[in-house]
Order: C-alpha cells, then structure tokens, then sequence
C-alpha cells in the first residue's frame, strides 16, 4: 500500500470498523481503506454468528455470551488503533480471511 493512500484514507480506515459500508462507497479506489473495511464486515459476520450460536445454547451460551461480545469489541479497538496508526495489521483469529475483493 502506498503512504499517500494510507495518509488520505485513515478515516475511512477507521470508519470501516463501525459501518463497513461507508469506506466501500466513499474510498473506492483506496486498498488502505478497503482492507479494513474487509476487517470490519469479517468481525461483524463473526459477531452475528456466535451471538446467534451462543444465544440458542441454553446455559453455557449465555455465559460465554458476555465475553464472546468482550472479545470482539477488543478486536475492533484493535482495528481502529491499527487503523490510525496507518498499519495493515489483520485482527487475531480472524484477519486472515477476505470476504470483500
């Protein structure tokens, strides 16, 4: 990735871990902007899934619920921090799939 692209897209960067979305629409041409937004929507798959799994296993899910949703919001601090400091970092377990080309 080239540092122009990284200094000019690190809000978007940052935003693709809120609303994946906006960096897809907005920064179309920036592969800085359009990884983390691939960040974003691969933690927010993960996040539905097991909340979904974890809601329907009767006692055990509901106390691994807390600390699945812990989890993912220190993954996405983790993002955001890599983000802003311009890296191209991939989250723990899940940063080396690609849902978005």
């Amino acid at each position: 990735m080239d540092s122009t692209d990284i200094q000019s897209n690190k809000g978007m960067a940052i935003v693709g871990y809120i609303l994946f979305f906006i960096p897809l629409i907005l920064a179309k041409d920036s592969k800085f902007a359009w990884y983390h937004a691939n960040q974003g929507l691969t933690l927010l798959v993960v996040a539905v899934i097991l909340n979904v799994v974890l809601s329907i296993i009767p006692f055990i899910g509901f106390l691994l619920l807390p600390l699945v949703n812990l989890a993912i919001f220190i993954f996405a601090i983790l993002g955001i921090v890599a983000a802003a400091q311009g890296q191209v970092k991939p989250l723990p377990i899940i940063g080396n799939y690609t849902l978005l080309k």
